[in-house]
């Protein structure tokens, strides 16, 4: 019922009598009273006039299942919700949730992590009240070597929902960064349960510097955040909700070809890399080349002097731009 009485308010234009509320709801007005209540507690600015009924004047930045589940429009991924205050990391505890048989499409949310994890082992700066950190589970019926595309998916999704909420032209880093004004704001860290020829599940862990106003000095050249680069803050259960629409778009047609073949053209109008000097960093040597794309199964394409195409694979090596991080 919370959640409905926050999406009802969110969609009026005025205020929502009580007896209009207990008529949509079947409750009694004292039901509709606490649970106004509750949503004063939490954070929402809700007035209340006698004889005009209720109003919301602010909603809270909350990532609460009532909130989420006022703004979740998918019918696959989102539905199922775990959220908390306080995790070491979310990958860890969407995997243990699968490992006990959650379903897929479960979402893992945390204000705060304690050990976030990216890339290569590094570490995740995860402060509260700020950044948005979540992790999705899937149970996709394909062979475990198609898994590691499903990352690019997130990434696309990210960068789609970045700039439908918050107006910002998100561009992807090959293969899942996201960034803006040529700095990350976002990470994804894909992991998998699987045997040789069978998936268990896959869990996808995702960080967005949200509201962040400033990061540390080891990180401040290369890091920003939706709000240093809009001047506004954005709310974060909106923003998670978009990126569930997204995801869920891309994952259905990934799902029909196994492979990227239906969203690389979408993909690669956002590659910020596209037509542009890269450097790829192998623990066999490095070299320079042309950015040019991917191909259907995720791999980046880099042309070198000679005219030659390489197709370089995410995880074995490192690709960044000549000068700097892009």
């Amino acid at each position: 019922m919370k959640a409905e009485i926050i999406r009802l308010l969110k969609e009026s234009d005025g205020y929502l009598s009580g007896q209009e509320l207990c008529g949509r709801l079947g409750v009694s007005r004292t039901a509709v009273w606490k649970v106004m209540e509750q949503l004063r507690e939490e954070g929402y600015q809700i007035e209340a006039v006698r004889h005009k009924g209720y109003r919301l004047l602010e909603a809270a930045d909350v990532l609460t299942e009532a909130e989420f589940a006022a703004c979740m429009s998918g019918r696959r991924l989102g539905k199922y919700l775990d959220c908390n205050d306080v995790l070491d990391s979310t990958n860890n505890r969407a995997r243990q949730l699968a490992e006990k048989g959650a379903l897929e499409g479960t979402l893992v949310t945390a204000e705060t992590q304690t050990a976030g994890k990216g890339r290569r082992g590094r570490s995740w700066v995860s402060p509260p009240g700020t950044g948005i950190w979540f992790t999705l589970i899937l149970r996709p019926e394909i062979l475990p070597a198609f898994a590691p595309m499903l990352t690019l998916v997130a990434a696309l999704a990210v960068a789609e929902a970045v700039e439908e909420v918050c107006g910002l032209p998100a561009k992807i880093k090959w293969p899942n960064d996201i960034v803006l004004s040529g700095k990350k704001i976002c990470g994804i860290l894909t992991e998998m349960s699987a045997e040789y020829d069978r998936i268990h599940y896959v869990v996808i862990g995702i960080g967005i510097n949200a509201n962040m106003k400033e990061f540390p000095d080891e990180i401040r050249e290369t890091a920003t955040s939706i709000y240093l680069e809009s001047g506004r803050t954005v709310r974060r259960g909106l923003l998670v909700a978009s990126v569930m629409k997204h995801m869920e778009h891309w994952y259905e047609k990934f799902l029909e070809t196994s492979d990227l073949s239906g969203m690389k053209a979408e993909y690669t109008d956002r590659l910020i890399n596209q037509n542009r000097n890269v450097l790829v960093l192998d623990s066999k040597g490095e070299f320079q080349g042309t950015c040019r794309g991917i191909d259907d199964k995720g791999l980046l394409l880099v042309q070198r002097e000679d005219g030659s195409v390489e197709k370089v694979m995410s995880g074995e090596v490192s690709v960044r731009g000549v000068y700097g991080y892009v």
